[in-house]
């Protein structure tokens, strides 16, 4: 396995963050990225619930027969970048890799596997970065980009003193590897009242439409109540129309679910959320799969079926992953619980992924990878009959900050050290 070399320094800082994790603290502590460090707000009873919940979904399609789990191998595809922080394809029969780094710049790994010089995209100038967990999030290309040649930005962005969420639509220019700068459209825009819990992933579903993660705003707890709030677009998962008859911003979807609903933002697809960092649909079944990093107890993976008409409510700050929140008693009802969940002897800081629907490794197909960015452990997930099981492929020792796939389903993870690495059996 081709791994980078733990030095000295990056032991004492692993044990740093780990110590002032378990350290029983009043205040959250940030550290950097989607509450990739938090805190612990002292000894929490015990929970019990008092009504129940939604049954935990399942997933489309279940193998008839239950393989063994296979081994993994992580190969570098490209090292020495500054920050890598998300990977992805455009989708035009190219075989590039895009990597967004979280300063402000898109880098392009060619389709012979070569990292060019020149950026894609360099917006230093316009990202609010690097403070606590701001910067560039993701990059995601329109599914008709072969003929609009338009991709869309998540990032955040310092205007009036003010933290702003910013979601910003450019185009490409006559040369395919150089975007324009000039072209860019601000789709949507949204305070943020603090410096991390800013989500992260933007993605085109497969209807069609872009998908928006949005943490909660910040602060220990979620003071404001943001995650169950109709009326805010924090703690959300967004749905919202920007190809359609090619709006200057956006349109909202007429079967989002709380369209209609008195005070409720119509952009709201699911809600519940504290920082669903990193979200990925299945490309095979349409499943929707969500990383939710936690508080001080349990990171989580929620799952959304592709028949969801959404309006999902994943519990948070009534709950933490499967625990009722700083109560002894919580009610449950009509929130959708995770399908899976683990505690701090494990990781701080889950990191969502994809599930596995290339050709070239057929015992990963199927598999749901997910990791915990402080740790370096890497996981699969899967449905045997109706069982979520999960299991521990490696402790690597990357701070994974995204999985990605390139135009044919291979799978990839992204070290915010320097390096995008492929997944192989």
């Amino acid at each position: 396995m081709n791994k980078r070399t733990f030095t000295f320094a990056a032991f004492l800082m692993i044990i740093f963050v780990l110590s002032w994790q378990f350290t029983a603290l009043a205040q959250e502590q940030i550290v950097f990225l989607p509450q990739i460090f938090k805190n612990s707000s002292g000894t929490i009873p015990q929970p019990t619930a008092t009504s129940t919940a939604t049954a935990t979904p399942t997933a489309t399609a279940t193998p008839t027969t239950v393989p063994a789990w296979p081994d993994i191998t992580l190969d570098v595809v490209a090292d020495g970048m500054n920050q890598p922080i998300h990977v992805t394809n455009a989708g035009d029969g190219s075989n590039r890799l895009f990597v967004a780094q979280r300063e402000g710049r898109i880098r392009i790994i060619d389709g012979n596997g070569q990292l060019q010089t020149t950026p894609f995209l360099n917006i230093e100038d316009r990202v609010e970065c690097c403070d606590s967990e701001l910067g560039l999030f993701a990059v995601a290309f329109s599914p008709n980009y072969t003929s609009t040649q338009q991709f869309y930005v998540h990032y955040t962005a310092r205007i009036d003193s003010q933290t702003k969420s910013r979601i910003s639509r450019f185009t490409t220019t006559a040369d395919p590897n150089v975007a324009d700068l000039n072209s860019e459209q601000i789709v949507l825009e949204f305070d943020q009242p603090a410096n991390n819990h800013n989500g992260g992933q933007i993605a085109f579903g497969p209807d069609g439409y872009l998908y928006i993660a949005t943490g909660d705003g910040g602060g220990s707890g979620d003071p404001q109540d943001n995650g169950q709030k109709l009326t805010t677009l924090l703690g959300k998962i967004l749905r919202i129309d920007v190809e359609t008859g090619s709006p200057a911003t956006y349109t909202i979807p007429a079967d989002n679910p709380f369209v209609g609903t008195a005070g409720a933002r119509g952009e709201i697809w699911a809600y519940g959320l504290r920082n669903p960092w990193r979200f990925s649909f299945d490309r095979t079944t349409g499943d929707m799969y969500i990383g939710d990093v936690g508080q001080g107890r349990l990171e989580e993976i929620s799952f959304q079926p592709t028949s969801s008409t959404g309006g999902e409510n994943y519990g948070w700050n009534t709950m933490e992953g499967s625990l009722c929140f700083n109560a002894t008693t919580c009610d449950q009802t009509g929130l959708t619980l995770p399908i899976h969940t683990y505690g701090r002897s494990l990781g701080i800081s889950v990191t969502g992924g994809n599930v596995y629907r290339g050709s070239q490794y057929a015992a990963l197909q199927g598999i749901y990878f997910f990791a915990d960015y402080v740790t370096g452990r890497i996981w699969g997930l899967r449905n045997v009959g109706g069982t979520w099981e999960d299991h521990e492929f490696t402790n690597s020792p990357y701070n994974v900050a995204s999985f990605g796939e390139d135009e044919n389903g291979e799978l990839y993870i992204v070290d915010l050290g320097g390096g995008v690495y492929k997944v192989r059996d």
